[in-house]
Formats: C-alpha cells, structure tokens, sequence
C-alpha cells in the first residue's frame, strides 16, 4: 500500500530528499506522498527510506490506497524500467 504523511508532520525535510521515486513533495500545510509514484521503496530498497528517517514516525500505511509488492514492483518498473 501506498503511504501517507499524517498532519502530525513537522516538515522537518528529512524524507524529501531520500525518496528515490521523487514521491514526496511540499503540500498546503505539510509534506505529502504521491500515491502514483510511491512503490514503498520497492525495487530500491528493503524498507521506505522515509520511514527510516522521519524523526516524528508520522508516515504510515494508506489505508485508502492498498497495494500488494507485486503492484508495487509493477509500479516501479513502469518508472524505471
């Protein structure tokens, strides 16, 4: 499934640079993932990256947007292949 930065963010800066899908961008009022590009780091790496890194554990799993690894990997391809 796709994540999503919950408004509990403190735009601290630290998972923008780390996406590797350039998912992650500015919203109104705080971050917010890019459902479309977000593979959950599949294809890249072992685990989100900005989940490794956000000091707050405010990025969770979209309850709205459920994907399997195998949609994730479909995804990844589709963007880097």
């Amino acid at each position: 499934m796709a994540l999503l930065i919950e408004n509990s963010c403190i735009n601290c800066d630290m998972c923008d640079p780390e996406c590797p899908n350039e998912a992650i961008s500015m919203g109104d009022d705080v971050y917010e993932i890019d459902v479309e590009k977000c593979t959950e780091c599949v294809g890249h790496y072992d685990k989100p990256t900005c989940v490794s890194v956000c000091p707050i554990d405010c990025i969770k799993p979209d309850p709205e947007k459920v994907e399997d690894e195998d949609t994730l990997l479909a995804k990844f391809l589709r963007m880097h292949g």
